[in-house]
C-alpha cells in the first residue's frame, strides 16, 4: 500500500482507573492543584497590564506560585505547564469568537481533571486481556480496563503512537482519556444514499426519507421519583444550613447520589447517541444538518427590568429540552464517524428551511401556518410537516381541507368521544359470550341491545338507554368491594382477554376462584429506559 492513500487520525479513548484509596486522594489533589492554578493565572491576568500578559511573563508567575504555595507542588510541573497553555488557549478561542472568556472554576461545578502532557511517561503494557498498566506522575503504577487496542509496545512508532493522556474524573470515579495518533488507509468513497437530517424535542431525528429515530425516557419512573427525593432533600438540608456554615457531609453525600442518576442518563443518551449515528455513518453516504446557532435557540427569555419577558417559564422548559437532546454532540458523532467510513457531511443556512418545499423549491412567506401545518402557495396542496428533514421540506402525506380537530376544543372532543364509542361497540359486538356471565343481567341485556343497535345501524333506543341507566343505579348500590370488582370487570371487558390465553402474555396473569369473577392483575414488567 502506497504512502499516499495513508492518512493521519487522531483520536481518543476513555478507559476506567481502578484506583486504590491511597490513589484516589493523590489523583484528587492534584485535580485540586490544577484548579488552583487556573485560578491564581486568571488572577494574574486580571492584574497584570495587557503589555505584560505573556506566557513568559506567566510561566515565571507560576513557578514562583509553586515556590509559595506548598500543596500546589502535588501537580507535576509538567501538569502545570498544561494547565497555562490550556489558559491561553482559552483567550485565544475567546478573540476568536468561538467560546466566552474565561473564568475562575469552583470547586464543586468544575470537572476535575489532570492533563498529561508527555506520553512517553505514560509506560503503558498490557498484563491481562482485560486490563492494562499505566504510569501516572506522582501516582505510581495503577490498571485500567483494556476494552481496544492501544498503538503500544511493538506496535508503537513515529505514526502509530500515544502522544498524551488526561485524567477525568466522573460520578463512577477516575478515567483516563488517551491521545492516540494512528496511521489508516484512506477510506473509499461511500456509495450509499444521501439523507438529510431534521434535530427535534418530540422527534429526536427525522430523515429525509421518512425514517425516524426516536427514544424514552433516560431514567425510568422509580429512578426518577428518586432524584425528585433527592433534590428535595438537598434544597431542606440547604434551607435548614446558616448562613456561612460549611456544607455538611450527608449534603454531600445527597448531592453525589444526585450526580450519579444523571450521570446514568447521560450514559444512556450517549449510547443512543453512538448507536443512532453509526448505523446512519453506515447506511448513507452524504448527511446533510442544519447549521444550527444552539446558544442563541437557547438563551433565557427573562429580560430587562424596562422590558420584561413573555414566557419565562415555557422558554425555560423549552431551552431544557433542547439541551438534554444534545444537537451539537449528535452532529460531532456524526462529523468523525462519517469522515472515517468515507462519507460526507454538510451543514447547510437553517432560514427558510421551514417554509420551502423540496417537491418544488419554492419559498414564500406564510408557507408554515403553524409547527405541523404547511400549505404550499405555488401547488395549494396542505401538507402535514412535524418533520421536516434539512435536505429540503419532506413530502408528507397530504391531508384533506377542512377544519382540523384541535385539542381542548368542542368540535375535536366530540369527534374523539364518538370515535371512542364506535371502538366500544365494535369491540363488544366481537366479545364472546363467556365475558358477559360475570356482569348483573341489566348490564348484559344493555350490551346486547347496544350490539342489535349497532348491527342495524341505528342509534341506541330509549329501552336500551333506561336499562343502562338502571345498571348504573344496581352498580352504585353494590359493597365497595363489589364495586371495585365489577369496575375491574368493565374495565377489562373490552379487550378480548381469555382465560386459556391469558398466562401466555408476559405481563397479564389471572386469578380465578370458584364462584367469584376471572380478575386480571397487572404484574410489573421491568423495561428499557430507552426503549
Amino acid at each position: 500500500m502506497s504512502h499516499s492513500t495513508l492518512v493521519k487520525r487522531k483520536f481518543g479513548h476513555r478507559a476506567r482507573l481502578a484506583l486504590s484509596p491511597a490513589e484516589v486522594l493523590k489523583t484528587d489533589d492534584q485535580a485540586h492543584a490544577a484548579r488552583t492554578m487556573w485560578n491564581l493565572l486568571h488572577a494574574w491576568w486580571q492584574m497584570t497590564p495587557k503589555e505584560k500578559r505573556t506566557l513568559a511573563n506567566a510561566d515565571a508567575a507560576i513557578r514562583q506560585a509553586r515556590q509559595d504555595i506548598d500543596f500546589l507542588a502535588a501537580l507535576p510541573a509538567q501538569a502545570a505547564q498544561a494547565v497555562l497553555k490550556t489558559y491561553f488557549r482559552a483567550w485565544k478561542n475567546c478573540w476568536e469568537g468561538r467560546a466566552d472568556a474565561p473564568n475562575f472554576k469552583g470547586r464543586f461545578r468544575t470537572v476535575m481533571s489532570v492533563d498529561i502532557p508527555q506520553g512517553r511517561d505514560l509506560n503503558i503494557t498490557r498484563v491481562h486481556h482485560r486490563w492494562g498498566m499505566v504510569n501516572i506522575p506522582k501516582v505510581g503504577r495503577v490498571r485500567f480496563r483494556w476494552t481496544k487496542d492501544l498503538p503500544v509496545g511493538r506496535r508503537a512508532g513515529v505514526e502509530n503512537r500515544i502522544t498524551g493522556a488526561r485524567l477525568i474524573k466522573d460520578a463512577l470515579g477516575w478515567r483516563i482519556a488517551f491521545r492516540v495518533q494512528t496511521l489508516d488507509a484512506k477510506p473509499d468513497p461511500h456509495q450509499g444514499p444521501d439523507a438529510g437530517i431534521d434535530v427535534g424535542v418530540t422527534v429526536p431525528l427525522a430523515l429525509s426519507n421518512g425514517e425516524t429515530y426516536e427514544h424514552g425516557e433516560w431514567l425510568t419512573e422509580k429512578e426518577k421519583a428518586r432524584l425528585l427525593h433527592l433534590e428535595q432533600r438537598a434544597a431542606r438540608r440547604k434551607r435548614h444550613r446558616r448562613p456561612g456554615e460549611r456544607t455538611s457531609r450527608r449534603l454531600h453525600r445527597t448531592y453525589d447520589q444526585i450526580a450519579g442518576l444523571r450521570a446514568k442518563a447521560k450514559r444512556r443518551a450517549l449510547d443512543w447517541q453512538h448507536r443512532t449515528t453509526t448505523a446512519i455513518a453506515r447506511t448513507y453516504g452524504t448527511v446533510v444538518v442544519e447549521a444550527l446557532t444552539l446558544t442563541n435557540m437557547v438563551k433565557s427569555a427573562r429580560g430587562t427590568i424596562e422590558e420584561p419577558g413573555k414566557n419565562v417559564a415555557q422558554k425555560a422548559g423549552l431551552n431544557r429540552s433542547i439541551c438534554q437532546e444534545a444537537w451539537g454532540r449528535t452532529v460531532t458523532m456524526l462529523a468523525y464517524k462519517t469522515a472515517r467510513l468515507g462519507g460526507t457531511l454538510r451543514k447547510v443556512p437553517a432560514p427558510g428551511t421551514s417554509r420551502r418545499r423540496s417537491a418544488c423549491g419554492f419559498t414564500t412567506l406564510g408557507s408554515r401556518e403553524s409547527q405541523a401545518v404547511f400549505v404550499c402557495k405555488n401547488t395549494g396542496l396542505r401538507l402535514v410537516g412535524q418533520r421536516r428533514p434539512q435536505r429540503g421540506p419532506e413530502r408528507p402525506a397530504p391531508v384533506p381541507d377542512g377544519p382540523r380537530a384541535r385539542p381542548g376544543c368542542r368540535e375535536g372532543s366530540r369527534q374523539a368521544r364518538e370515535a371512542r364509542q364506535a371502538r366500544c361497540r365494535e369491540v363488544s359486538r366481537n366479545l364472546p359470550a363467556s365475558v358477559g356471565r360475570n356482569l348483573p343481567a341489566s348490564v348484559g341485556r344493555a350490551l346486547q341491545s347496544e350490539r342489535i343497535a349497532s348491527a342495524s345501524n341505528v342509534t341506541p333506543t330509549a329501552r336500551t338507554t333506561e336499562a343502562t341507566r338502571n345498571a348504573s343505579c344496581a352498580i352504585s348500590r353494590l359493597t365497595p368491594a363489589a364495586r371495585s370488582a365489577r369496575s375491574c370487570e368493565s374495565r377489562h371487558a373490552p379487550h378480548p382477554l381469555r382465560a386459556d390465553t391469558a398466562n401466555a402474555h408476559n405481563s397479564w396473569s389471572t386469578r380465578s376462584t370458584p364462584g367469584s369473577p376471572m380478575t386480571f392483575i397487572r404484574s410489573p414488567v421491568r423495561s428499557s429506559p430507552y426503549a
